[in-house]
């Protein structure tokens, strides 16, 4: 078997059965794409950064890893448990330290895996653990897509009069979107089971269907009330519908059944399409709503029906969309683009994979993202997760129209109600809406201005250990958010190896004044050892849900570069005003 034949196997025995693509076929299918070239891998303290040339229709790539040039070469795995590949050059590869040969294969699709590119191996230039970061003066317009859409796990909670922890349901979920509103500026929220029973869109009385769309208004009305648009996810099945009501995901019982009736499927999705243009308006739904078919129909435990009936789910459903207005954007899956008006997509544990070659000139929707799929898990709540997001947003700007954490707060019941105050929920907020240190990350990406400044790295780790994202003010300030981080989660809990001296050279040509925010262990990362706090920890808790600047505010002169200490994970952001006094 050669070195190729490997490399395939083993990345068919990760995306084939179980995983993120469960109905994937055990043998890849081949691709047409060439070996990366220009592969080149550095050693640095406890890092391999490994880079290589971009290859047009790419939608990612698989670093591999081996002791010898001779082989086996086998994928990196950073521990992601989603798809193990990234979109783009470079990578840091803080699973195996120094040393080692390494190899790029660039992915036509997540099962077409071209072929590896030239090994070469990890070259030791001895570079001291520092990075220095310059900021450029060219502004062009920031895109900041962490605006575009926050993840809810279904909206009827907005209208839930019960508890979890003793707080309530309904009113936090609504307090949440809020402040996912106000304060990181995010405009959409999507969201599963709008056709839920519990929201009661259909049922059928005397075998004759009847729509009730009263929940649904008070659901939509709260969501604009907050200055937000819904993301409509058509699903899952009304019971009265289903092919299979027995056929339910999730503790809530969601049904995932096709329909028995394809035209009354047809007939309800119309119906709901008029509802809403009716009640909102037609410029409004034309111009800031998404139709979205299904969630994740890839995946048995969401859709047991065939990938053909999928896909006649997906055009009966965009005909009775567009039968309402042509110009309405409905869309889906990767899997469905065809006939789609945009294309919607899902992965967790690496960033978003460039999917514009699949896309062509649809826009593209990542409509669930975050560091796990996996309920529970701990690093949901940690400074990880939050350098993780900022790693994602700053990969996606100018190439995804939304890039969706999942969700914004953790009243989730998928597997059951949370257990307790930090139990590795999926929300940037707490049960109680407190601010995770992925809120936190948000928050600073938000304080930076409407234009950004190009910035270039240099030094061990640049760009795939430490990033930046500089830009400018209104003032003639300079805002710069900085974190270092690896998608490697056994260095979740951090890694003293990984500590980078960060050198800051803002170009600054008269004083400016410096204030400071950072995001690690010891700032803006709450934490509570137990279930649930007693009515005087909340409050305590509640009164210090804020971010408070680092370090004393400082001058910085004309010239003057700025230094700190940035550890793996740990974010920091720079604000940097104009100021004449000493």
């Amino acid at each position: 078997m050669t070195i190729e034949d490997r490399a395939r196997a083993g990345w068919a025995a990760l995306m084939g059965g179980g995983g993120a693509q469960d109905r994937t076929p055990g043998k890849p299918r081949p691709s047409g794409l060439p070996a990366p070239t220009g592969a080149f891998a550095v050693s640095g303290r406890g890092q391999v950064t490994v880079s290589w040339e971009p290859v047009d229709g790419a939608i990612g790539y698989a670093v591999h890893r081996a002791d010898s040039a001779d082989g086996p070469f086998t994928v990196v795995d950073h521990g992601g448990g989603d798809v193990l590949a990234v979109p783009h050059s470079p990578y840091a590869d803080t699973t195996a330290g120094r040393g080692g040969w390494y190899a790029v294969a660039a992915l036509e699709t997540v099962t077409a895996l071209g072929p590896l590119s030239i090994p070469v191996p990890a070259v030791d230039v001895s570079l001291a653990p520092a990075v220095t970061v310059n900021v450029g003066s060219d502004p062009t317009p920031l895109p900041r897509v962490w605006e575009a859409m926050v993840g809810s796990e279904h909206l009827s909670h907005l209208l839930s009069t019960e508890t979890t922890g003793g707080q309530p349901i309904g009113e936090e979920l609504t307090g949440a979107l809020r402040r996912v509103h106000d304060e990181l500026g995010v405009r959409t929220v999507r969201a599963h089971h709008i056709l839920g029973d519990d929201v009661g869109v259909y049922r059928e009385d005397g075998g004759e269907p009847v729509y009730d769309f009263s929940r649904v208004d008070r659901i939509y009305d709260t969501v604009r009330s907050l200055g937000m648009t819904p993301v409509v996810e058509f699903g899952y099945m009304p019971r009265d519908l289903a092919r299979e009501p027995s056929q339910t995901v999730f503790t809530h019982r969601g049904v995932i059944s096709p329909p028995r009736d394809w035209d009354r499927w047809y007939d309800l999705i119309r119906a709901f399409t008029a509802h809403v243009v009716d009640r909102y308006g037609l410029d409004e739904v034309r111009s800031r709503w998404w139709f979205e078919v299904w969630n994740e129909p890839d995946l048995s435990v969401f859709w047991p029906g065939t990938p053909e009936e999928y896909r006649r789910l997906h055009e009966l459903t965009a005909r009775a969309v567009h039968d309402v207005d042509p110009g309405l954007r409905v869309g889906g899956p990767a899997s469905a683009a065809v006939g789609a008006d945009f294309v919607s997509t899902h992965v967790y544990g690496t960033l978003p994979l460039d999917l514009r070659p699949l896309a062509g000139d649809r826009p593209l929707l990542w409509t669930e993202w975050g560091v796990t799929a996996t309920h529970g898990n701990p690093i949901n709540d940690s400074v990880f997760a939050a350098a993780f997001l900022l790693d994602g947003m700053r990969s996606a700007a100018g190439r995804v129209d939304a890039l969706a954490p999942w969700v914004a707060g953790d009243h989730v019941e998928e597997l059951g109600r949370p257990a307790k105050l930090f139990h590795g929920g999926f929300g940037l907020l707490t049960v109680g809406n407190l601010a995770k240190p992925k809120f936190w990350a948000l928050w600073l990406a938000a304080r930076l201005g409407r234009d950004e400044l190009p910035v270039s790295l240099t030094g061990d780790g640049a760009n795939s250990l430490v990033s930046a994202w500089a830009s400018r003010y209104d003032d003639g300030g300079t805002g710069v958010l900085l974190w270092n981080n690896t998608l490697d989660q056994s260095r979740a809990t951090g890694d003293p190896h990984l500590t980078r001296s960060v050198v800051v050279r803002p170009a600054l040509t008269v004083p400016h004044r410096l204030r400071m925010w950072r995001v690690d262990q010891r700032h803006g990362n709450p934490r509570f050892d137990g279930d649930w706090p007693t009515a005087a920890q909340w409050a305590a808790l509640r009164a210090a849900d804020h971010l408070d600047e680092s370090e004393p505010a400082r001058q910085v002169a004309a010239g003057e570069d700025v230094t700190l200490e940035l550890p793996n994970p740990g974010i920091a952001f720079l604000e940097l005003t104009p100021s004449t006094t000493g």
